[in-house]
């Protein structure tokens, strides 16, 4: 048996929140992948013509499973207005974002970018009316002080460009907390195509003014980032639809692992110390998270009280 048959089967058999757990794990590598691209040709594309480029290959590579889906007919919802605020949500945080890692060092922008768990969770408690106990509180608090101790923040951290990298996690929080709300009836790769019909040309016109055209070599970075990003998107969707965002969202802090390499084998940035000590409390945090919820999955049909 190949080792991708093996882990299928494996997955298969695993409760909801570990299934959940496996896919933001993946969405987190594919989202990590697209940030150092982003970077990677900052140099030579403006952020506002990266987000067109990301969301116009983003669709493209979602047409199969459309013409798979029988066509049009597969795109159709009840919800269109809840489609475009989650686009407009969406494209912000993506601006604010490739803006960012066009100013900042990858570390730090994907540092900053933990505080979005902060802003997921409380959003779920008090917008999607989700349980979220003392634990979970505690676990996410745990993960964003492992950030912190890789960001060391003093008086020169919070200048305008981490300002704006705060301000993409806080977008992408409320984007975040929008697929799970538009989870509970529509169908994930519809959503995500929804997505990107709707933020590409939302894209296109800003994107006219700053245009230039790329070189060859950039040309196949941007086609990779449309890929890696539209992977990521299709299993952030799917994790959410299997577990509450309280439970998934904690385990956005696996994109400082993937960062960090990517980091390394691109840009010859080598983590120091306290960013390995960080990650360790990060990923302590997030099996913990992903211990108890298992648990709590196993002991459903029994009525579990609600979480304290």
């Amino acid at each position: 048996m190949s080792p991708i048959a093996s882990a299928s089967i494996w997955f298969a058999g695993q409760v909801g929140p570990v299934r959940a757990a496996v896919l933001m794990v993946c969405a987190c590598a594919g989202f990590a992948a697209m940030m150092a691209i982003v970077r990677l040709i900052a140099p030579e594309v403006h952020p506002v013509q990266a987000a067109f480029f990301r969301n116009f290959f983003g669709v493209l590579f979602m047409l199969p499973w459309l013409v798979r889906a029988g066509g049009t007919g597969a795109l159709r919802t009840g919800r269109p207005g809840m489609h475009v605020v989650r686009s407009v949500l969406g494209l912000t945080a993506m601006l604010l974002l490739f803006s960012a890692l066009g100013m900042l060092p990858l570390a730090d922008v994907t540092a900053l970018s933990f505080t979005a768990p902060l802003f997921a969770t409380a959003g779920a408690a008090l917008v999607l009316r989700e349980q979220v106990g003392r634990r979970r509180w505690t676990a996410t608090l745990v993960g964003f002080l492992g950030a912190i101790v890789i960001l060391r923040p003093d008086a020169d951290t919070f200048t305008p460009e981490a300002l704006v990298a705060l301000g993409s996690a806080a977008a992408i929080a409320a984007a975040q907390l929008s697929v799970k709300a538009l989870s509970r009836t529509e169908n994930p790769n519809a959503m995500v195509l929804i997505m990107g019909l709707l933020m590409t040309p939302m894209s296109l016109l800003p994107a006219l003014f700053v245009w230039t055209w790329p070189s060859a070599d950039t040309f196949a970075w941007i086609v990779l980032m449309g890929a890696v990003a539209t992977v990521g998107q299709l299993c952030l969707v799917r994790a959410m639809a299997i577990a509450d965002a309280s439970a998934v969202m904690p385990f956005d802090f696996a994109r400082l692992i993937f960062a960090a390499l990517l980091g390394w084998l691109m840009f010859g940035e080598w983590p120091d110390g306290w960013t390995w000590v960080g990650a360790a409390v990060i990923v302590a945090s997030t099996v913990y998270i992903a211990r108890r919820e298992a648990k709590r999955a196993r002991r459903a049909p029994a009525a579990v009280p609600p979480e304290t």
